[in-house]
């Protein structure tokens, strides 16, 4: 029986318990551990530097519209991190009038340690799954992210190589 099969002839229990599964997800996610929590970003500042990594320097109004956020809450979250030197901003490498938001050196290591901590607990995680699982979960991931973003009309910038592995 395919897992689509199951999902139709019983979608209520299967997207309750998907949407479940899902929530708690989100909440070991942010979960902030004490060893980590003086030195870890803040969640939109996590965000917003992953995005801007990914992309490139960007506008507050690119930023806003990426995240479908309102200008005003992406204004105060860059004004954050231009307060602690995460970030700077800088002309329009493309000749626009808007500035642009670039990540600093400060920004780009503090990200890199943040990345780094979650692949450590995410590597504690799967310790015990065989490298099929894990790239079984990283393909469901994938695809699950990329139906939302389709969904949305708002792809997040991937590189070339980041299709997600194939399972065995």
């Amino acid at each position: 029986m395919r897992v689509a099969d199951v999902v139709w002839k019983e979608p209520g229990a299967v997207l309750e318990r998907l949407e479940r599964e899902l929530m708690l997800l989100s909440r070991h996610q942010v979960m902030v551990r004490p060893e980590r929590a003086g030195s870890r970003l803040e969640r939109s500042a996590y965000l917003l530097l992953n995005r801007i990594d990914a992309q490139g320097p960007m506008t507050i109004g690119q930023l806003a519209e990426a995240f479908r956020l309102d200008t005003s809450t992406v204004n105060r979250q860059t004004a954050a991190l231009l307060r602690a030197g995460l970030a700077e901003r800088v002309p329009d490498p493309d000749g626009g009038m808007a500035r642009k938001l670039r990540i600093t050196e400060e920004g780009a290591g503090r990200l890199a340690a943040d990345r780094a901590f979650h692949r450590g607990c995410l590597a504690k995680v799967v310790a015990d799954w065989s490298p099929r699982e894990v790239r079984e979960l990283e393909d469901v991931l994938v695809r699950l992210n990329r139906s939302v973003e389709a969904l949305e009309g708002r792809p997040w910038p991937r590189a070339e190589d980041d299709t997600g592995g194939d399972a065995d």
